[in-house]
Order: structure tokens, then sequence, then C-alpha cells
């Protein structure tokens, strides 16, 4: 099979030329990997290969279809899983995750591993370890993370599908930078086993970005084993009060679409929520897990500080300062965040927020500025780094941070699915997505609303120009 031709198939329709004996899976794989050497130098999507083994006694729902897993949370037995760090560059997994034998019992043939940000910390993939992940869209920007390797890998063909994780928008932010479907399951419906129980307490799950709505529902079958909706819309944040136009454009565009399916839609006068204390406790939270990983990560391989990149070591330095009681009152306050979510769906069916509220961010353009970088390195160097916690440091990684990219956080801090729609592309041809908030258990409810809105706002015959 020709990459012209794959390249109008979705996992499913693959799978199903395999179930019918009109391509084999060695075809299938040959395709995908020529595809991956024509366009994986130029996009850098993926950092290890997996020996992978077609045949045509696979079994299960995707049978025969080539697939790429994350090189972070996605262990694959006796190769190592780097979590985008030089000191773990070379760890063995000693057993497949959960979630990797659950898709080899699906029958995807796993060739490759994909790019991530260090300890999947940031939402670009840019790893000193493997160098930058670039957007097939625009190979100047970013892809988005921290699964930008599996975005930027189906964006630009190499696979209809991949494997991705979310802890704080990592499914949905390069989803929505690289104009792919981006389904963040709820708490605990897919497994992060066998290692650990419950990813960051819960808030990180697993799942796929993929190019079309069915992927991503038989996809969850695999990881998991009608009616007018009322819809509530809000845009503006604390953090980012004026977000760009084409974020607004996109959600009007979405707006006016469900309208138009017999939604009713509504624009919220204020947040459900309090994005601004909501963002404070999460960005603490993860510095102190940040902290947390990377004695970890020592621990494993008597790494020093020389093996890590300098924004992880000043995340570590300011949850290794934050007290206890701090972190612990935001812990609790995740609950408060959770009731007054549950309140807003009390009236309404979902939310509907933009997925990003600028344009996919410039390959390095969230590098701190050099003076600051002199700073925080002889604060590193000089083992006074918790100090970074009250400079200008902190107030500079939260804006660039999480400033593009308000919205995805409260699904992960309350456990609730949340789903980004590739629904608008912006007068330069860059994808921007519409994200969908559903309560507990509503997976269904949101992959439900979002074939509606494939049907009535194609996307799928889109083609990134790498």
């Amino acid at each position: 099979m020709d990459f012209d031709e794959y390249r109008t198939h979705d996992a499913t329709s693959l799978a199903k030329l395999v179930a019918d004996k009109q391509v084999s899976s060695a075809e299938l794989l040959a395709t995908a990997q020529e595809r991956a050497a024509a366009v994986n130098p130029k996009i850098n999507a993926i950092v290890r290969d997996v020996p992978a083994s077609p045949s045509d006694d696979l079994t299960g729902p995707f049978a025969g279809v080539p697939f790429l897993i994350k090189d972070l949370a996605q262990d694959y037995a006796d190769l190592p899983t780097s979590a985008g760090s030089r000191a773990l560059k070379s760890l063995i997994a000693p057993e497949h995750a959960t979630v990797v034998q659950r898709w080899i019992d699906a029958g995807l043939v796993i060739f490759g591993k994909t790019n991530t940000p260090e300890f999947g910390a940031k939402g670009i993939t840019e790893p000193d370890v493997w160098g930058p992940t670039r957007n097939p869209w625009d190979l100047t920007r970013s892809p988005g993370g921290s699964s930008g390797g599996s975005a930027a890998a189906v964006a630009a063909g190499i696979v209809p599908c991949a494997g991705a994780n979310d802890g704080g928008g990592s499914i949905r932010i390069p989803a929505a930078s690289c104009g792919l479907v981006g389904l963040k399951p709820g708490r605990g419906l897919t497994p992060s086993g066998p290692v650990v129980g419950e990813s960051m307490h819960g808030a990180a799950v697993q799942g796929v970005v993929s190019r079309t709505v069915r992927d991503t529902a038989a996809m969850l079958d695999v990881l998991s084993g009608g009616s007018p909706l009322g819809i509530g819309l809000r845009v503006p944040t604390a953090i980012n009060p004026a977000p760009h136009r084409e974020a607004f454009a996109a959600v009007e565009a979405t707006a006016a679409a469900l309208t138009e399916l017999g939604h009713h839609v509504e624009e919220l006068p204020q947040a459900p929520f309090d994005d601004a204390a909501l963002a404070r406790d999460f960005l603490l939270t993860w510095f102190v897990y940040s902290a947390w990983e990377l004695a970890e990560a020592k621990r494993l391989t008597g790494a020093g500080d020389d093996g890590f990149e300098r924004d992880t070591l000043i995340m570590a330095a300011i949850g290794r300062a934050t007290s206890s009681v701090d972190y612990l009152d935001a812990v609790q306050r995740r609950q408060e965040h959770t009731r007054r979510l549950s309140t807003f769906f009390e009236s309404y069916d979902l939310l509907m927020t933009p997925s990003l509220a600028t344009l996919p961010p410039r390959i390095g353009e969230f590098d701190l500025p050099v003076a600051l970088q002199h700073g925080a390195d002889v604060l590193i160097k000089t083992r006074t780094a918790s100090l970074l916690r009250y400079t200008k440091i902190v107030d500079d990684m939260v804006d660039k941070n999480l400033g593009w990219v308000p919205y995805t956080q409260l699904a992960n801090i309350t456990g609730r699915p949340a789903i980004s729609l590739p629904l608008h592309w912006t007068a330069e041809g860059l994808p921007l997505g519409v994200q969908f908030v559903a309560p507990l258990a509503g997976e269904a409810l949101l992959l439900k609303l979002a074939a509606q809105l494939e049907q009535a706002m194609p996307w799928a015959d889109r083609c990134a120009p790498v």
C-alpha cells in the first residue's frame, strides 16, 4: 500500500482491510516505516525504535495496524523508557505497562516510542536528551506536549493513532496544536499499572491521540475494557483574561454548529470555579511532584544535577521549598474545585472552552531569558535554589506555561473527562482545538457529541503540509 492510500484510512479502516485480507500487516508496517523515514528527520517525533512483529495471525480489534507508544509511563519490556530525561535514557523497563499490553492484545503492531519533555512536565516537547519535536503544520512551532511526539507522528501521517497520556492537558494540548482528537478519560477508567496504581494521585491518565472520533472511542474500549445538550461556554480566564482572537473564533464557530444541531449553548458570565486558585494549586502540586520525580530519578540512576534540565531543577527546587501544610492545603482544595464543578453540572451537561488560549508557541519561545537562566544556575550550583520560589522566575514560568493553556488543568484536578476536537483552523493554516469537559463517567457523552461535530465540521481530510 502506498502512502497516499494509507493516509486516507484511520486505524479502524486499516484493521478492516487487514481482516478482509486486502492488505497484510507487514505491508502496513512497511508503509508506516517508510513514512517515518521520510518525515521523522524533519519533525523528530520518534525517538526510539521498537522491534516489530507483523503477522497475519494477529487478533483483536486493531489487528495488524501500525502503532507508536509514548516514551513516558508506557513501558515496553526490555527497552528503556527515558521519560525525556538524560538520566533515564538507558533505564530498562522489566515488563510491559498494562496499557501497552492491552494495545498488543488488541493486535496493534508497535514499532516505535515517541518524544516527550522530561517527566512530561511541560506543555511543549523540547527535551535536551532528544531535542525538540516540531509541529507538522509549521516546523517553527511546537506540537504541544507532553504527548507532542505522538501528536506530531499522527499529524504527519506516520500512524493514524498513537499512545498518549494526560496529567494536565498532555493529550489535549498536542491534539489541539496538531489538528487531532484528544480525549482525556476520567479518573480510573484506563490503567496506570503495573508499577503505579494511580499516576499523580489519579490526575494523570492513559489514552491516545488520533485523527477520528471512532478511533478514539474504539481505543477507549481497548484501554477501559442523542438528546439536546445544555452547554456552558467560557473563554476568558484569570491567568489569560484576553485570549487570542482565534480562540474566540474557534468557540464561536463551534457554538453556531452546536446550535444548528439542536443543542443549547450559553455563555457564562464568570467561570464556574475559582480558576486563579485552581491554577495556583495545580502548579504547587506539580512542583512538589517534580521534586519527588527528580529525587526518584537520582535514586535509580545515581545521576547528579547535570543529568537534568534547568527547568526541571527549578521546579523541583520550588517543590522542595513548599511546606507540607501548603501542599496539603492545595490537595484539599481539589475537593472544593470538584464540588464547584459538580454544582455547575447540575445545570449544564457540558462545559465548552477553547483548548488553547493562543497559537502554539514557536520552538524555543518558552526558554527563560538569559539573565534569569544565569541567576537560576547560580542558585542551583550554590544549593540555594529554594530561593527561586520568591523570584520572578516563578511568575515567568506560570505566565508562559499556563498562559497559553489555562483550560486543560481543570479536568485533571477534578478527575473529569475532557476532549479536544480539531474544529478550527487559523488564517495561517494552524489548528486550534475546542475542549469539552463532562461530568464523571461522561466519556460516552463526549464521544457522542464529538461524532456529531465530526460530521458537521469534518476535519479528517485535512493534511499537515510537512
